[in-house]
């Protein structure tokens, strides 16, 4: 019968004493298995708690011949950080990284576009012992927003989608670095204005929850709101137009100049370019005709030029605006009831973040007419210079040569 007991107290005798390194301990444990005979390896195991696996491995290294090379024995138990393990791990993997993110200061678009698997084979080929688990563990650990596998292969069809977003990131930090303004744009989802039922729970009385209508049929009175955003990626800040009739290219660019007169002009008083980063649709879209002769009329009024890069197609939701801006303000007004425009803007604009995001909020009322043609005579006065790369996604729009 083996003597569980007498096991567990030479094992702590050892143990006591610092004899014990991982491979020792090891090799040791397996020794007490082998030498005990029939049970000797489970009996080892309750006796000192050493995982089976461990002594499998003792026993394993007890038949084999190889030793290891001095100076290579582990002074203390416990698997070695993979970052030891694999000296150069994490600089080879941000170089991976670096192009393609999105976000803060030094990264000013940090979202990676490149799944775990993908980062974790291309590791592999430069000799780098990881697996994909490991990589998300490491970007997770260095302050690096993960999206699932769905997000992450948006728009993977397009063959230029990475070399764009690594377009975007170049742009972006440029502009960052030489002190120019850069905002990201979007329309936020419109809602209907009323006591119609929000999504999302809130504190109240225990059986007495807000009332609001059985169906969500559009008030004729109270209308809907159109919340168009400019978030400003340096100052963390968020400007939102409501509109209250229609999603248009005007609409979309008259915000973008009431946050340049109200707030860009006097942040950066110095500032030659203005860099936009935008969805590749919507009243803001890379193929819309009324897009550029309003951002010609927005270069010509702020004497700016309007530099331009859209997200390739199926990436919108990549788009700084939607997590750095609109996500905070979904929370912020989950499960209250939008009654009014007044009541918008005030969710709007107490809308914050532990970080120190602030944001601006007005109504426009003014009418936007939709389905204005831009005619080929008005498209040739705009000013515009394409990029070589993609200059269907990324263009410069100065001001017309009669102001400049």
């Amino acid at each position: 019968m083996v003597d569980e007991r007498a096991i567990g107290e030479r094992y702590r005798l050892l143990s006591a004493q610092g004899l014990l390194d991982e491979r020792t301990r090891r090799l040791w444990a397996a020794a007490e298995a082998r030498s005990a005979g029939y049970g000797g390896l489970a009996a080892v195991v309750r006796a000192t708690g050493i995982s089976e696996s461990t002594v499998l491995r003792g026993l394993s290294d007890l038949d084999s011949e190889e030793r290891p090379a001095p100076g290579k024995m582990r002074r203390h138990p416990g698997r070695t950080p993979i970052l030891e393990r694999e000296p150069g791990l994490w600089e080879a993997l941000e170089r991976l990284v670096d192009p393609v993110t999105r976000g803060d200061p030094q990264s000013p678009l940090r979202w990676t576009s490149k799944s775990g698997a993908k980062l974790a084979e291309a590791l592999r080929e430069m000799g780098h012992d990881v697996v994909d688990r490991t990589v998300l563990r490491l970007l997770k650990a260095k302050g690096y927003s993960l999206q699932s596998n769905r997000k992450t292969r948006e728009g993977a069809s397009h063959p230029d989608r990475d070399a764009q977003f690594e377009y975007i990131n170049q742009t972006v930090t440029a502009a960052i670095m030489a002190n120019e303004p850069v905002i990201s744009v979007d329309t936020k989802k419109r809602e209907l204005v009323g006591d119609f039922k929000a999504v999302g729970r809130e504190f109240e009385p225990k059986g007495k929850p807000v009332e609001v209508r059985t169906h969500d049929f559009k008030d004729k009175q109270l209308g809907h709101a159109i919340p168009y955003g400019v978030y400003d990626l340096t100052a963390d800040e968020g400007w939102v137009s409501v509109g209250i009739t229609s999603d248009t290219a005007t609409f979309a660019t008259n915000t973008i100049l009431d946050w340049w007169q109200t707030l860009g002009k006097t942040r950066y008083p110095n500032a030659t370019t203005l860099t936009i980063t935008a969805d590749g649709g919507g009243s803001n879209s890379s193929r819309t005709r009324l897009w550029k002769l309003e951002l010609q009329r927005l270069a010509d009024q702020t004497g700016l030029q309007i530099q331009v890069c859209h997200f390739p197609p199926g990436t919108s939701k990549w788009n700084k605006i939607e997590h750095r801006l609109f996500s905070f303000i979904s929370t912020n007004w989950r499960g209250k009831p939008l009654i009014s425009h007044e009541v918008i803007i005030n969710l709007i604009a107490t809308t914050t973040t532990t970080t120190g995001l602030k944001v601006y909020a007005q109504i426009d009322d003014r009418e936007y007419e939709k389905g204005i043609k831009v005619s080929d005579e008005q498209l040739a006065t705009i000013n515009i210079t394409r990029n070589t790369f993609h200059g269907d996604w990324n263009y410069t729009v100065a001001p017309s040569h009669a102001q400049s």
